[in-house]
């Protein structure tokens, strides 16, 4: 069995044995009660694509989320073209959202067009961005595990 490999392998070694199962709803239930663990989410592929090292289309990962109202407190690139949102997520956090996809971008962009030169502003990870005035509004999925990765789906 494959854990016979992973038992001949020094302690500490960076390779570790996984839970995979084939059956969906065993998955799901590791899914809805594994959160408090700290386990973000779930890797899901199809049984007959092969593993592939890296980042690869054939696996997908699930991760926990919830959707917010959060309010834009400014972007990165152009006004005209932005590339990213810096938003105030509920807790006071400002974060900076995935990059926009062209047609949220061309919404944004929309909406930033009065959007007088301004102050530079800084997110809670240090990434820096130009400050937008205030009233513009996103609906965002945060995250709510260690990694809380912020995308916009819809201009409110």
């Amino acid at each position: 069995m494959m854990l016979d490999v992973v038992d001949g392998l020094p302690e500490g070694s960076p390779i570790q044995a996984v839970s995979a199962t084939e059956d969906v709803e065993v998955a799901r239930v590791w899914y809805e009660t594994l959160t408090g663990s700290g386990v973000e989410g779930v890797v899901a592929k199809s049984g007959r694509s092969p593993y592939r090292a890296g980042r690869s289309s054939s696996c997908k990962k699930v991760r926990h989320a919830e959707t917010h109202d959060a309010e834009v407190v400014g972007f990165t690139g152009a006004a005209g073209r932005p590339r990213a949102l810096a938003v105030r997520l509920p807790d006071g956090r400002v974060a900076l959202s995935q990059r926009l996809g062209a047609q949220l971008a061309a919404q944004v962009a929309a909406a930033l067009v009065d959007n007088a030169p301004a102050a530079r502003g800084r997110a809670a990870g240090g990434e820096s961005f130009t400050a937008a005035e205030p009233g513009l509004l996103v609906e965002v999925l945060a995250g709510t595990t260690r990694h809380a990765v912020v995308t916009v789906t819809r201009v409110r």
